[in-house]
């Protein structure tokens, strides 16, 4: 029997579904609570992300880095997350050990220096990044888990194009587009709702997908970075073998710099602690009120404290800000707070999908087998009628 276009595509999309669609559906439910990290980690530490408002001034990196050396000097302290908002805790995150395991990080008092305790919830958000990204598959980013994922991150384009082709109506309006029907009885109703929230949901999971597919292949990202830059990616560059650098940094001088200057403008800073080998202390930083969530980031000399290099964002072409900010992109966050909504809603969507098409496929095969009950009813009726019905039937 032939197939028609139509139905090799359908047979497609709802193979996938029934594999990849519950990859996606669970990538989805992930990445929904992935945009909203920084938020759930404030709630799950109601006592310790915030601290009462002192009229005493806040306590600089020296002084922070200094209190932590004098609980456990082992301790590495890579990076301090700090808030222009009065009473909001500093977030410190230590380097990984010898053995490779990343201590937990603790929030401290900004004005004592006090350790409030570990940050509740960070081991279980370590746990939701790695099943959305490589689905705790052994080898993290280098095993077989970055491929399935990106595999079926690419399956999301073939439902996309599949679905818009198998709902074409051959009359074009609007309610036929975007309203669904779910007054209609039976199978009607969840294709409806189906197609039509998918037709709604098309614009942004092509962002999320197109976005997301830059952690899946490097020669993807390469090639995404060239068409949004004009360049390839900038390699990253090699560091010295066994050259430490040794002596008191200037975290103070780099920080009041920051603050005088570009940091008059900061709602949130994260100051990277350089390590043996690194020479600059960087902070990546992040404007107050602003509506899109944008990256800015500047460096100063380890040493002195003397600026280095400032690239605001809002300097950059087009391209190369959504290239330098794709995470922000892929959760939504990039364009503001509504989209960031938006783009989780559409990330929890995908289990609703999945549910949908499952309802779909069980319900046509339910359909299928009622279709096809009376014509074997018939054969031992045809039978009762007698020897010479049996031999008409037949034929000759």
């Amino acid at each position: 029997m032939r197939l028609s276009l139509r139905s090799v595509l359908f047979r497609l999309h709802w193979a996938l579904g029934l594999t990849a669609g519950l990859v996606l559906a669970l990538m989805g439910a992930t990445g929904a609570m992935m945009s909203y990290e920084e938020s759930i980690t404030d709630l799950l530490n109601p006592g310790r992300a915030a601290v009462a408002v002192s009229q005493r001034p806040t306590l600089g990196p020296d002084a922070l880095m200094a209190g932590l050396a004098a609980q456990n000097a082992r301790l590495r302290v890579s990076s301090l997350t700090l808030s222009a908002e009065p009473g909001t805790a500093v977030w410190a995150r230590f380097a990984a050990d010898a053995s490779g395991k990343r201590p937990a990080s603790v929030f401290l008092d900004p004005y004592t220096g006090a350790v409030l305790g570990e940050v509740t919830g960070e081991a279980a958000f370590a746990t939701i990044r790695e099943l959305h990204r490589w689905l705790l598959i052994p080898g993290q980013g280098k095993g077989w888990g970055r491929t399935i994922t990106g595999a079926c991150g690419l399956t999301l384009l073939v439902f996309l194009a599949t679905g818009l082709y198998l709902r074409w109506p051959k009359i074009h309006r609007w309610r036929i587009w975007l309203k669904p029907q779910l007054a209609r009885p039976g199978r009607p109703r969840w294709w409806s709702l189906h197609a039509v929230l998918g037709t709604w949901l098309m614009p942004v999971y092509l962002i999320i997908i197109l976005s997301g597919l830059c952690w899946s292949y490097d020669w993807y990202r390469t090639g995404a970075t060239w068409l949004l830059t004009g360049k390839p990616p900038a390699a990253r560059a090699d560091r010295p073998a066994r050259r430490n650098i040794d002596g008191p940094m200037a975290l103070d001088a780099a920080w009041k710099t920051f603050q005088d200057g570009e940091g008059r403008d900061a709602g949130t800073a994260l100051m990277m602690i350089p390590g043996p080998q690194d020479a600059a202390i960087r902070i990546r930083w992040y404007a107050r009120h602003a509506v899109q969530k944008a990256r800015n980031e500047i460096s100063f000399d380890r040493v002195t404290g003397a600026l280095i290099e400032s690239a605001r964002d809002a300097d950059k072409p087009f391209g190369q800000r959504i290239a330098d900010n794709m995470l922000a992109v892929h959760r939504g966050q990039f364009f503001g707070a509504p989209f960031t909504l938006l783009f989780a809603l559409a990330a929890l969507a995908m289990p609703l999908f999945a549910a949908t098409g499952i309802t779909l496929y069980v319900l046509r095969r339910r359909a299928g087998r009622r279709n096809r009950a009376p014509a074997r009813i018939a054969e031992p009726a045809l039978l009762r009628t007698g020897r010479g019905a049996v031999t008409s039937s037949q034929g000759p």
